[in-house]
């Protein structure tokens, strides 16, 4: 049985407002972390993703040494996509656009939110760059806003978004 353990926030300075970073860590009963995967499954808000990552065969990739970054579209975000979106990239026959637009949510290196507030860009697995802009504290991946940040496990990081990415 996984216990939580719930990380108590801290505050970097921005010169702005600064950026609240609040996350859940979870942890199995020896106290070591889950990997990205068990991590996205025990949280309960990424049941999209998690499906998503599944029809698209990387559940092994991703519960592997990494370390990976992950930026998670909640379901609500999934869910604002256009009708009809997620259940055509969950068709076998649209796999390859899924991991398509899935890697792109997958950055190689643990990138921790200071480091991400630094930097204006990242490569992702997919092969593109996101785009990463700091405003008034809010930190942005292209278009979506990091809502949660240094959520840690066992195989790097994930930061929750609060919309879908989409590759060119």
């Amino acid at each position: 049985m996984n216990a939580f353990i719930t990380a108590a926030p801290k505050w970097i300075g921005t010169g702005l407002v600064g950026l609240t970073l609040a996350g859940a860590v979870q942890a199995d009963q020896h106290g070591m972390k889950a990997d990205i995967v068990d991590t996205a499954v025990e949280a309960g808000q990424f049941e999209t993703l998690v499906a998503a990552v599944q029809a698209a065969d990387l559940v092994e990739t991703l519960k592997g040494e990494g370390p990976f970054t992950v930026f998670a579209p909640t379901d609500e975000a999934f869910a604002a996509l256009p009708e009809g979106t997620v259940e055509d990239l969950l068709m076998p026959e649209n796999q390859d656009t899924l991991r398509a637009v899935l890697t792109y949510h997958v950055v190689p290196g643990k990138i921790m939110a200071e480091d991400a507030m630094a930097a204006d860009s990242a490569t992702t697995v997919q092969g593109q760059d996101l785009t990463i802009t700091t405003m008034d504290g809010q930190v942005m991946i292209d278009d979506a806003t990091v809502i949660q940040a240094d959520i840690e496990a066992s195989n790097g990081v994930i930061h929750v978004i609060d919309s879908v990415l989409m590759p060119e």
